[in-house]
C-alpha cells in the first residue's frame, strides 16, 4: 500500500488484559477507510525503555499513533518519550497549561470536589509539557493531544500522540486527521477495499482446500472461526477486483450451501428479517440466563421486534415465569428438548410474540452425566410456520458454552426467517 501506519497502545491494565483493548481496533479500521495499511498493533505496557523500543520498531511508517499515557500521574510518560524519540525534548505550554486548569476546576467545581490545589497545579503542569515544535490537539477530556513531525532536518513518521479513554480518543480523531502534517503524511494514501464472506457450517481446512489450488494476485485474504461462524476477509486495492470476483465465485460454487452472507452479520440479517416482516420475538433462556435477548437488543430500534425475555434458570421460574409444566420437568430433566420447546412455546406466549426461543443446558464445569455431559444444549425456535429443535454438546469453558449457544440460537432464527444454511 502507498501509506502505512503503526499503532502503540500504552498502559499496563491492557498488557495484562484487565482492560480491553477497543483503540487498536478502532484506529485500524478508521486508517482502513482512509485506504491507509496498518502495519502492527503493539501493546506495550507503562514502562519508557518498552514504548521507546515499540516506536522505534516502528520508525519505517508513515505515520504511528499511540494512545494513553496522557495523564497526570507518574506512569503517564508518552509525550515525553515521543518527544525524546522525535529528538524534540517537552518543554512547558503556559497557554495550554492555562486551559487544563481550567478544565480542572470547572471538573472540580461540577462534582462538589476539592483538591490539593499543590498536587493539582502539578498535574496541570505535566500535562501541558509538549515536544518542541509539536501541534497540540485540544483536550476532549482533561488532557491534550499531540502531532509531533519528525527530528528537525531529519526523516522519520509523524507521531500523533492520542488519550487513552475510547471516547476521548473518537472525539479527538477528526482534529488529528485535520492537522496539516498528518494530511501530507498520509497524501499518498489509496483505496483499500475489504469484503467478507460468512460460511456457517464448514471447517477452515476444507475451505483451505477449496482454494489451495488457486493463485490470488493483489489479494490479501484471512480466515477467523468463530462460535461456528466462519468469516474470510479479504483486502484488496481497486485493481484487483477482477480477482475478488473470481474468489467469490469460487467460494459460491464450492461452499455455497454453507454462505449465508457476503457482508451482514447474522444479527444483522435477523434483525433486518423481523423489522422487514413485521414480527416479534421473545426469549426464555435458562443457561443462557438473558444473553441471547441482550444479543438481540444490542442495536438501536430493537424495541420494533424484540418484545422481552425471561432468564428462566430456576425449575421454579420457568414453571412460574413461562409456564413449563412441572410435569415435563420431572419426568424429562431440566435439560431436555421437551423443556426447551417449552420455553419457546412459553416466551411466545407470554409475550404476545410471534416467534419464540428456548435455550436450556448445562454450561459447565460441573453438572454433567454420562448421559447429559457437560456442553448439552437443547433450543427451540417456534414460529408462525412451525417449530425447529436443536440439540448439541458444545465443547469450550462455560463462557464458551454459553456465547456459542447464543450464536447458535441467531442462526436457527436466521434460518427460520431467511432460509439458507441450516443451523
Amino acid at each position: 500500500m502507498g501509506v502505512r501506519a503503526g499503532i502503540v497502545v500504552t498502559g499496563t491494565e491492557v498488557l495484562t488484559g484487565r482492560v480491553t483493548d477497543r483503540n487498536g481496533p478502532w484506529l485500524a479500521e478508521q486508517l482502513r477507510l482512509l485506504g491507509v495499511d496498518v502495519g502492527g498493533v503493539l501493546v506495550v505496557g507503562d514502562r519508557p525503555d518498552d514504548l521507546r523500543a515499540a516506536l522505534r520498531f516502528l520508525s519505517t511508517e508513515d505515520v504511528v499513533i499511540t494512545t494513553g499515557g496522557l495523564g497526570p500521574t507518574a506512569d503517564d510518560l508518552t509525550a515525553e518519550i515521543v518527544g525524546d524519540v522525535q529528538g524534540r525534548p517537552v518543554e512547558l505550554d503556559a497557554e495550554l497549561e492555562r486551559h487544563v486548569a481550567g478544565i480542572i476546576e470547572r471538573l472540580m467545581r461540577g462534582r462538589g470536589l476539592r483538591a490539593d490545589p499543590e498536587a493539582t497545579a502539578a498535574g496541570v503542569r505535566k500535562q501541558a509539557m509538549v515536544p518542541a515544535g509539536a501541534t497540540v490537539l485540544p483536550p476532549v477530556g482533561t488532557a491534550p493531544g499531540l502531532v509531533v513531525p519528525p527530528p528537525e532536518g531529519g526523516t522519520g513518521p509523524v507521531v500523533v500522540v492520542l488519550p487513552g479513554p475510547p471516547s476521548e480518543l473518537q472525539g479527538m480523531w477528526p482534529a488529528a486527521l485535520a492537522d496539516e502534517q498528518v494530511q501530507r503524511a498520509l497524501a499518498g494514501r489509496s483505496e483499500l477495499r475489504q469484503e467478507t464472506v460468512r460460511l456457517w457450517g464448514t471447517l477452515e481446512s476444507e475451505l483451505a482446500a477449496t482454494l489451495r489450488g488457486y493463485e490470488l494476485p493483489g489479494l490479501e485474504v484471512t480466515t477467523c472461526l468463530r462460535d461456528g461462524e466462519l468469516e474470510i476477509v479479504t483486502r484488496y486495492g481497486p485493481e484487483a477486483q477482477p480477482e475478488y470476483d473470481r474468489l467469490l465465485g469460487v467460494l459460491r460454487e464450492a461452499h455455497g450451501e454453507h454462505l449465508f452472507s457476503t457482508g451482514p452479520t447474522v444479527d444483522d440479517l435477523v434483525a433486518g428479517a423481523l423489522a422487514d416482516h413485521g414480527l416479534t420475538v421473545a426469549t426464555a433462556e435458562s443457561c443462557t440466563s438473558g444473553l441471547l435477548v441482550a444479543r438481540l437488543t444490542e442495536r438501536p430500534g430493537s424495541s420494533a421486534w424484540v418484545l422481552g425475555g425471561v432468564a428462566s434458570y430456576a425449575n421454579s421460574a420457568k414453571e412460574a415465569l413461562v409456564g413449563v409444566p412441572g410435569e415435563v420437568l420431572a419426568e424429562f430433566g431440566a435439560v431436555s428438548t421437551q423443556v426447551a420447546a417449552a420455553l419457546a412455546e412459553g416466551a411466545r406466549e407470554r409475550f404476545g410474540a410471534d416467534v419464540g426461543i428456548g435455550i436450556t443446558g448445562i454450561a459447565g464445569p460441573g453438572g454433567g452425566t454420562p448421559d447429559k455431559p457437560v456442553g448439552t444444549v437443547h433450543l427451540c425456535v417456534v414460529g408462525p410456520d412451525g417449530r425447529q429443535p436443536r440439540s448439541v454438546v458444545l465443547p469450550g469453558s462455560r463462557s464458551a458454552v454459553r456465547q456459542r449457544s447464543v450464536t447458535l440460537a441467531m442462526h436457527m432464527l436466521r434460518q427460520l426467517l431467511l432460509g439458507g444454511p441450516p443451523a
